[in-house]
């Protein structure tokens, strides 16, 4: 919302006039749209998506293929150049793969959030689960930090991503690990609506 004014009797009265969303991606592979057409990437298909709800949202997508959370926070102020009003922070799948420990995941989680919520920028986090061959402690760790971090933040959180999709042969590309269009088109009926309610738009 922008504050403006207007004469009403001679007072000049404060109204709220309309801002347009404009959603930021910040992510890895998964949104960056590996192995997929131009048309396919998630952040094209949500724009479509979202048109059932309002025409004027605006979506950018800062994704890049192989980034961990260390990637993202040190491309930030990059990222923001645009100056969103919302973003959707999806990292961690390449944290998940290297295993890195879960502790430097949330630091860098952590700062990320921060300096969002700093800027008067609204927070979304896609969370991410890891891998069974991990072991339990940390796949336990390491979907704790999501929670934790969208507690302690007050933030929207959806809590895996890859939702519906992960481990289906038939909604991934050969590798296993990317989904491939179909895939995105499942991950976005599921995230839809915790999107529309982020944005602040009517279902």
């Amino acid at each position: 919302m922008i504050l403006a004014g207007i004469v009403f009797f001679g007072y000049s009265v404060p109204v709220f006039a309309y801002e347009a969303p404009r959603l930021l991606i910040l992510g890895d592979s998964l949104t960056a749209g590996y192995g997929l057409l131009p048309d396919q990437v998630f952040a094209v298909r949500l724009k479509e998506a979202l048109r059932r709800f309002s025409t004027d949202v605006e979506i950018s997508n800062a994704s890049v293929s192989g980034d961990t959370t260390a990637g993202g926070l040190a491309r930030l102020d990059w990222a923001l150049v645009g100056r969103p009003t919302h973003v959707m922070v999806e990292l961690g799948a390449n944290d998940m793969l290297r295993g890195v420990d879960p502790i430097v995941t949330r630091v860098n989680l952590d700062k990320i959030i921060t300096e969002l919520k700093k800027r008067r920028i609204q927070v979304m986090l896609a969370g991410m689960y890891a891998a069974p061959n991990l072991g339990s402690r940390y796949a336990k760790d390491f979907a704790q930090v999501y929670r934790d971090l969208a507690k302690k933040h007050q933030i929207v959180l959806y809590p895996f991503f890859l939702s519906g999709v992960a481990a289906n042969p038939g909604l991934n590309l050969a590798d296993g690990m990317h989904p491939n269009q179909d895939g995105i088109q499942v991950i976005i009926d599921r995230i839809l609506p915790t999107v529309v309610r982020f944005l602040g738009m009517k279902e």
